[in-house]
């Protein structure tokens, strides 16, 4: 997953983002209003975390670039403001969680997790899609117990597909999922095409496939 963090302390970012990135995210990093709004209207991203207090201006000065630009991204609030007033509002502008500092990289990590979960409709780790069942905590697809042998990649793909159900993901979403960059001519967006492919016959080795939609010349969407 791509997040975005928005922190103006230094050494704070500089633990979070070894942390997320341990996690296996790709992590862009802003320490000003002026430098989130930039980076929000040119990305995707899967979570944003926002700090209240920067210093060209107050967090929440952000979402209305969020809802404008990241329809889709999921919004932690990370501040050192623990005002029952600032939370409230913070839910009222669109956050979907506020986590006041200190916290624990565990806790944030589990409401993540918990966000995820309650956002695409699924309330534990495993996710049944299809014949097939993803075990997020082992990276593994398995139909009827049997396990379908997926690389990283694949896996990735098929797990960020699924947490997306019903939306049509492009391929410049995907490419930045899996590499943290955009695609940016016709040679590179093959690599996408290709991991569609395996994916298919991976899986249609053990069963149908038909809820994994190409949508032609924009990208692809897992009906659930």
């Amino acid at each position: 997953m791509k997040v975005l963090l928005v922190e103006d302390e230094k050494q704070l970012a500089i633990g979070l983002i070894s942390y997320l990135e341990e996690i296996k995210m790709i992590v862009d990093w802003a320490q000003t209003l002026n430098e989130a709004s930039e980076k929000i209207s040119v990305s995707t991203y899967d979570f944003i975390f926002l700090d209240l207090g920067l210093p060209d201006g107050d967090g929440m000065d952000l979402f209305p670039d969020i809802k404008e630009f990241q329809e889709n991204a999921l919004v932690i609030i990370l501040t050192a403001r623990d005002e029952v007033n600032d939370k409230v509002l913070a839910f009222e502008k669109g956050a979907d969680d506020y986590l006041p500092k200190p916290f624990s990289l565990l806790e944030l990590k589990a409401r993540m997790q918990a966000i995820l979960r309650r956002k695409s409709g699924w309330n534990n780790d495993l996710i049944n899609f299809g014949e097939f069942t993803l075990d997020i905590n082992s990276a593994a697809v398995s139909h009827n117990g049997k396990s379908v042998g997926l690389t990283k990649k694949e896996f990735k793909l098929l797990h960020f597909l699924i947490i997306h159900k019903n939306r049509v993901i492009n391929r410049y979403q995907l490419a930045e999922h899996l590499w943290g960059d955009h695609i940016e001519d016709e040679y590179q967006s093959n690599f996408i095409n290709v991991h569609i492919k395996n994916l298919r016959k991976k899986l249609g080795d053990s069963a149908s496939t038909d809820w994994l939609e190409t949508v032609r010349g924009v990208g692809y969407k897992v009906n659930v």
